[in-house]
């Protein structure tokens, strides 16, 4: 017997605009909208590469609910954090958000996350992490043990109280100063602040996973479809959309983004996938510290590299990278087509030895398709 799947607190209003629900995570998520328009706030033409270019050219909407919110509270949250994360915390200042790792001892990645430092009006102050939807399990579980060595501080799992939207795009930063009490055009990069819209509580930070400028929210769970339709409305001549997650995952691929199940795992470090700048190896200890040093030191047997496959046909996750004797070294991480350079791309972990050839071989479907290699990212906004 299947278990149920979870739907976020938006999802009436996704299936009232039309929007093709599958499984993903655990939960039932819009992947791309029918067209609707009017006062569903859907572009007329709708589909995955609508959506995409209406983020690249305006800003669209993604429904971001499922990915996992972890709240600590407490003296010591931040000794904990920097015990399990890449990153330090220890020195993170409030209003600082840090993207950062968690390894296991091995080095391997057990997920890739967003930690924040954030101070309440009434100046309490926690941090909290946000994970993968897949992974939101396996994280709570991984911490859990090591919640007895820090007895003040309390971790609390806050997904289902709250609802998770981004809104990502050029013209996203000039709406939004619209609708919050404070200005978020005074955010920077990676910084986060608690605010308010409409006297209602809401996290605004200035991240995101598309290449574009823009902010993510976090609003109590009944709050998210009014938070939602405000943003549509004060966004609707400026050409906002509503997009699916067909979308943010080739806007991710254009932005040389990398994604767990796919350049991330268990199996992978974060200096072969390109990350190394996310470890603070110097100076502290954390785990899978001493494994990671090791491979800093000695070079990472594998590298995360871009491919600009020749033709039209697209080179899908799972394909092997050949080089130019035919000889297997590598597969493709993600693969598919561009909508903004109008041609294939993929990302491959390969060989390091083999990664700076200036010629590569995918094996599309039992046939070597020609590929060119790239800096990352494919796509990098003015």
């Amino acid at each position: 017997m299947s278990l149920a799947l979870a739907r976020t607190p938006l999802d009436a209003w996704h299936r009232d605009a039309g929007a093709k629900m599958l499984e993903f995570a655990g939960y039932e998520m819009p992947i791309q909208y029918a067209a609707a328009g009017g006062e569903h706030g859907i572009v007329a033409e709708h589909g995955i590469v609508a959506e995409h270019q209406a983020c690249r050219t305006s800003a669209a909407l993604f429904d971001v609910s499922h990915m996992g919110r972890l709240r600590f509270d407490g003296e010591g949250s931040e000794d904990l954090l920097d015990h399990l994360l890449t990153r330090r915390v220890s020195d993170l200042p409030v209003g600082r958000v840090r993207y950062s790792l968690m390894c296991n001892a091995q080095g391997g990645v057990l997920d890739d996350v967003l930690v924040s430092n954030l101070m309440t009006p009434s100046e309490r102050r926690f941090h909290l992490l946000v994970v993968n939807a897949s992974n939101r399990g396996k994280i709570l579980k991984w911490i859990e043990p090591h919640l007895q060595d820090y007895p003040t501080v309390t971790m609390s799992d806050r997904t289902e109280l709250t609802a998770m939207i981004a809104v990502q795009g050029p013209r996203a930063v000039e709406v939004c100063s619209r609708l919050f009490s404070f200005d978020p055009k005074r955010l920077k990069y990676y910084r986060a602040v608690i605010t308010d819209q409409f006297k209602k509580p809401v996290i605004v930070s200035r991240t995101g996973y598309t290449g574009e400028d823009g902010f993510e929210l976090i609003v109590r769970a009944e709050e998210a479809r009014r938070v939602w339709e405000n943003l549509l409305m004060a966004g609707r001549d400026e050409g906002f959309t509503a997009a699916g997650l067909g979308a943010r995952d080739t806007l991710r691929m254009e932005a040389g983004m990398p994604l767990y199940g796919h350049e991330l795992g268990e199996t992978v470090d974060p200096i072969a996938a390109g990350l190394g700048f996310a470890c603070d190896l110097q100076g502290r200890s954390f785990i899978g510290d001493e494994k990671l040093r090791q491979i800093a030191s000695a070079g990472p047997s594998q590298t995360r590299i871009g491919l600009l496959p020749v033709g039209k046909r697209p080179a899908r996750q799972g394909s092997s990278v050949l080089n130019r004797a035919g000889r297997r070294i590598g597969v493709v991480t993600s693969g598919g087509p561009s909508p903004t350079l109008g041609r294939p791309i993929a990302m491959a972990m390969v060989d390091t030895a083999d990664a700076k050839d200036a010629e590569f071989q995918i094996d599309v479907r039992g046939k070597p398709v020609a590929a060119v290699p790239t800096a990352l990212p494919f796509y990098k906004r003015k």
